[in-house]
């Protein structure tokens, strides 16, 4: 399957955000951590969701999706082995480590993958559990981990990754004695996940810049709705700039989107707030700026790429340095072939910006670069077919659809 986008509309309109990917994720591995039923609402029909489902049924789950509610149910017996046909589709599904070896005391899990953006290393994850007492080992691909009842510990986390964080507030939750995780990520999604925790009966809070965790014998079942997609409301926000149109994203939290919504403000774009939406209007070519990417609440990573499709055609010279993920910019190169004048070293792009971007024939290397692609796409003059469409159809649901609505000329075909 491939994309063919003729640009050169101005993109106008209103478009539903769904529920975030980035908290669905994480609370169906929570749904691990109880013999009650968890049901989770506003996840969106994406393959990542798919694939933790696979992951979660495969453990002894039994699940329901419909209308965008996941329903996960007991089966009676919960496994402590993880295939490595679903964990290599998405580094998510190792979060399950966590929850099968509190519950279990075992959990085998094989290495994740996901995204080629460069290496994202399991290591915070071992480390801190090997804090709350596991034992671990490698077998071949997978990792052995091994406890009696996990104990309570201080553990600093070297950076604020996300997957860490998650990872230890679930397993710490069943943990004897209290955690204190230190220099923990703040993402939105992650807290999504302590308000499911607290739900099911966990005991979390904020103490002094630290998440202090008081494990409890048991947790019990839940409902919770995910709050909404940043990345994706970011996605169609910068499409609207990107485009010259106007483009308000409804069912968002305005807080999320902050950073991006500064950064879209130095570029010229208006901006306005209301309740649960958030408009961007472009305003002629960009104004050139200097962008860092940081955990939240600085500019999240997964929006770099969109943000350099915009700056390539900004009146003067840009720089976005991403220290999260310093390889993140192998979708330059396609850019280029579009006439985008960027140059990338040390894990910064510099950006001359153009007049125009031309039509071309572009392949999607992850997620947000596709993203970022597409959004390049809608801006050029003449067609561009984009390649790739499994990994962009992990992070966006109907996404031509939804591109269509504002006015964009997009359609999907298959291959030939």
């Amino acid at each position: 399957m491939h994309l063919l986008i003729e640009g050169g509309n101005k993109l106008s309109g209103l478009v539903t955000i769904e529920g975030a990917k980035n908290a669905v994720l994480p609370a169906c591995a929570a749904s691990l951590l109880t013999d009650e039923p968890v049901v989770i609402h506003r996840a969106p029909p994406l393959r990542d969701v798919r694939t933790i489902i696979a992951v979660i049924e495969e453990l002894g789950k039994e699940v329901t999706y419909a209308d965008g509610t996941i329903s996960i149910l007991p089966t009676g017996t919960l496994r402590p082995r993880a295939s490595k046909e679903h964990v290599e589709r998405m580094r998510a599904s190792f979060l399950v480590l966590g929850p099968l070896l509190a519950r279990l005391g075992r959990a085998v899990v094989p290495l994740p993958g996901g995204c080629t953006i460069g290496p994202r290393p399991v290591d915070y994850h071992l480390q801190g559990l090997r804090a709350l007492g596991a034992r671990v080992r490698e077998d071949e691909d997978a990792v052995v981990l091994t406890a009696g009842r996990l104990r309570g510990a201080r553990f600093r986390l070297p950076y604020p990754s996300v997957g860490a964080t998650e990872q230890l507030l679930m397993a710490a939750s069943l943990a004897k004695g209290e955690t204190f995780i230190e220099n923990p990520s703040r993402e939105p999604e992650v807290l999504d996940l302590v308000e499911l925790l607290r739900k099911m009966g966990a005991r979390i809070e904020e103490d002094e810049g630290m998440l202090a965790v008081e494990g409890v014998d048991g947790l019990h079942g839940a409902e919770h709705a995910v709050i909404p997609d940043r990345l994706e409301a970011g996605t169609y926000l910068i499409a609207g700039a990107i485009t010259g149109g106007r483009v308000t994203a409804a069912g968002v939290r305005p807080a999320h989107l902050a950073a991006l919504t500064a950064v879209l403000e130095r570029t010229g774009a208006r901006v306005e707030l209301s309740g649960e939406a958030v408009t961007v209007e472009g305003g002629g070519r960009p104004r050139p700026v200097e962008v860092e990417t940081a955990p939240f609440p600085g500019f999240p990573t997964d929006l770099q790429p969109p943000l350099v499709a915009l700056l390539s055609l900004a009146e003067g010279g840009s720089t976005v340095r991403d220290p999260v993920f310093p390889r993140r910019f192998g979708y330059v190169e396609e850019l280029k072939r579009m006439g985008a004048r960027i140059s990338v070293s040390a894990g910064m792009a510099h950006i001359t910006g153009v007049g125009d971007l031309h039509g071309a024939a572009l392949t999607s290397p992850d997620i947000r670069a596709g993203a970022a692609l597409v959004l390049a796409a809608l801006a050029a003059r003449g067609e561009s077919r984009i390649d790739g469409l499994g990994q962009l159809d992990r992070g966006y649901a109907a996404l031509e659809g939804k591109l269509k609505g504002l006015g964009a000329e997009i359609e999907r075909r298959e291959d030939t």
